[in-house]
């Protein structure tokens, strides 16, 4: 029987070093694999679009909700995705891409991924208690009304609002894209546990932070390109995401070495 690294600590798992023309060659394999299987891109791709709608419901109806609101579509996206993870991970070993293999795939995981979970959802909601706070400290013309959001939110009386927002909003960003940018798909992987696969994660960006904060900035392009004709670009720039941070874990973190037969 073969051993895995499931028990493995975070500092024996080998990492690889990253070239700045990786992010684009993920982005191209990750386009193979939704062509191979159309029907789990559309599948998942509706998936994406549906949060993407009640996002933009919410910005318009309570937009001191939208940094919680996105916060929670960060934790639910990998998620979503961790079926793209399987999908690329079967064409990856000459399997067939299966649907329902690939909405199941997280019950042989469920321990890792529920504590992964947990520590994604503490972030979460400190997210969104730091966002009301700012709001309610930073900004100065009152809440802004559904018909002028983006007015009052780049009102010159609320520059304050807008860097703090902004500096907030990033500083969360990294720690749910530091800690889970590999971490799904090596627990998918490799059935690690998900203080082992978060450690893993966050060496990654720090020992590839100039390409990494490439892939995290094409990541966020990508989606906010998308969100335009209400969010429809989601039905392909989602599944293509997903498929292409499979290939980054790829890329990033060694295969683990058979340690016996």
């Amino acid at each position: 029987m073969n051993t895995t690294t499931a028990n493995s600590s975070p500092q024996s798992i080998a990492l690889q070093p990253l070239r700045w023309s990786d992010p684009w060659r993920w982005l191209r394999m990750g386009w193979a694999d939704m062509r191979a299987a159309p029907g789990i891109t559309l599948f998942y791709g509706a998936c994406f679009w549906a949060m993407a709608l009640v996002l933009g419901w919410v910005f318009r109806s309570q937009p001191e909700y939208v940094m919680s609101l996105a916060s929670g579509c960060l934790l639910v996206g990998p998620f979503l995705a961790m079926g793209l993870y399987d999908t690329s991970r079967r064409r990856e070993a000459g399997l067939a891409p299966d649907l329902g293999q690939s909405v199941t795939c997280w019950d042989r995981h469920l321990g890792s991924m529920g504590m992964l979970v947990l520590v994604l959802v503490v972030l979460e909601l400190l997210w969104g208690r730091a966002s009301l706070v700012v709001f309610a400290v930073f900004f100065n013309t009152g809440m802004p009304s559904t018909t002028g959001v983006m007015e009052a939110i780049f009102n010159p009386q609320n520059w304050s609002f807008v860097a703090v927002y902004t500096l907030v909003g990033g500083v969360f960003a990294a720690l749910v894209f530091s800690t889970s940018v590999v971490s799904i798909p090596m627990i998918l992987d490799r059935d690690t546990d998900a203080l082992t696969a978060g450690i893993t994660s966050i060496r990654v960006v720090l020992d590839n932070t100039a390409v990494m904060v490439l892939w995290g900035a094409m990541i966020t392009v990508l989606v906010v390109l998308s969100l335009w004709a209400f969010g429809a670009g989601l039905l392909l720039v989602g599944p293509l995401l997903g498929h292409a941070s499979w290939h980054a874990y790829r890329a990033a973190v060694r295969p683990p070495e058979p340690t016996g037969v």
